[in-house]
């Protein structure tokens, strides 16, 4: 927890049994050399009370908005102003709704949307809560507006039952905090170019050839960018999901349009990361009407061409110092093949995903990946596509260096 000396953290506590776990993790934030702030709810209090944190963090703790010992006259949003990382632990399902939907009638609220800086929560409650679809649809509201989620476990809960809802361990709390405090502002004055989801290439109006992607992981990377302050442009193939809030978007459809926009962007880029699942072949020939199928007869045989390069004409035509990131979906051996585009295509760094494992397939919510370059092979365990956004970003940002 180095990243957190002399950083302002915002400890935001709720009602729930888990509030006693944040007392430990109070008690090391202090210890690393953050300055802890702790606002609670009214039902927090209940189960922990508000004398034991200020023992350990050596500061007051904030309960009532307008009762705040800040003596600014906007005192009420002076904390989300002021912190480097706001942390809402646990956060029980009542928090998360109030959160998703804007609402600013406590303190926890009011900090939450007066911030600019990073907000992690980190819910823990009944494993049936944690799964109805209203939670889980607040969840993903707050995914889409950059908030991280520290996913809860499986384990005994305080009903009695076993299941997950139970409060992450605190070294996954811990290192969100680090990954947020390591990327936040890492890219600010950069521009990061991103493309996501699949091409497609039209047979008739109605029929296309296309590679399968849900886009999922090109869009966290775009929001991860964003979040690391970078101006973002995403280039996306047609998707089912929103563009992150805050990133300048561009669809497209062919391979051909991918490659265009994208060598647009080129003069201004810093970094193109290539999640886009491009179309390897096109159909010679396209029809601007819908062939009936007594046309096509019992079957049809279709005469495709090799679609452009796109990696290798971004690359030709990249200014120097700009670093472009590949991805490589394979079956079989991942990082073998993409230890070979990275030599071939003259990569800065390939994401190697071995879409087999039916756990980090097209359209899961996490991925096992390595990151292949020239430094070698960095091996990540299964995480979530948030997660694995947030260490290419931190590449990313590493390998730029300040602006």
């Amino acid at each position: 927890m180095e990243r957190v000396r002399g950083r302002f953290v915002v400890l935001a506590v709720t009602g729930s049994i888990a509030v006693y776990k944040m007392i430990e993790l109070a008690r090391r934030l202090t210890q690393a050399g953050a300055t802890v702030q702790v606002v609670m709810t009214r039902s927090a209090t209940e189960f922990v009370t508000p004398l034991t944190f200020q023992a350990i963090t050596y500061r007051p703790v904030e309960v009532e908005m307008f009762a705040m010992q800040d003596e600014r006259a906007a005192g009420h949003v002076a904390m989300g102003r002021e912190a480097d990382v706001v942390v809402v632990a646990p956060a029980t399902a009542h928090v998360l709704a109030r959160l998703a939907h804007g609402f600013s009638d406590d303190l926890i609220a009011t900090t939450v949307l007066a911030t600019d800086a990073p907000v992690i929560v980190a819910p823990a409650m009944e494993t049936h809560m944690w799964q109805n679809p209203a939670t889980q649809a607040n969840v993903s509201a707050l995914r889409a507006r950059g908030v991280r989620v520290v996913e809860p476990e499986s384990g005994p809960l305080a009903s009695g039952e076993a299941g997950p809802g139970r409060l992450a361990a605190l070294e996954r709390i811990a290192s969100a905090i680090d990954d947020a405090l390591a990327t936040s502002g890492a890219l600010a004055g950069r521009h990061v170019v991103v493309t996501a989801g699949p091409t497609v290439e039209a047979i008739d109006p109605v029929r296309f050839v296309s590679n399968r992607s849900s886009g999922k992981m090109g869009y966290a990377i775009a929001a991860a960018a964003r979040d690391a302050g970078a101006e973002v442009t995403l280039v996306t193939g047609p998707t089912a999901i929103a563009p992150p809030a805050g990133v300048r978007t561009f669809r497209v459809e062919s391979a051909e349009e991918l490659r265009d926009a994208v060598l647009a962007t080129l003069p201004r880029a810093d970094a193109v990361v290539m999640a886009a699942a491009v179309a390897d072949y096109r159909p010679i020939e396209r029809v601007d009407r819908k062939l009936k199928k007594k046309e096509l007869g019992r079957e049809l045989t279709l005469r495709l061409i090799e679609n452009p390069d796109v990696l290798k004409a971004i690359v030709a035509a990249r200014r120097p110092g700009t670093i472009v990131v590949g991805f490589k979906a394979e079956t079989g051996d991942a990082t073998a093949e993409a230890g070979r585009m990275l030599r071939e295509k003259k990569l800065d760094l390939v994401v190697a995903n071995d879409v087999s494992d039916p756990r980090s397939g097209f359209g899961s919510e996490d991925d096992r990946v390595a990151f292949v370059s020239a430094d070698g092979v960095e091996q990540l365990d299964l995480l979530p596509k948030s997660d694995v956004a947030r260490r290419l970003v931190a590449k990313l940002a590493e390998r730029l260096g300040s602006p």
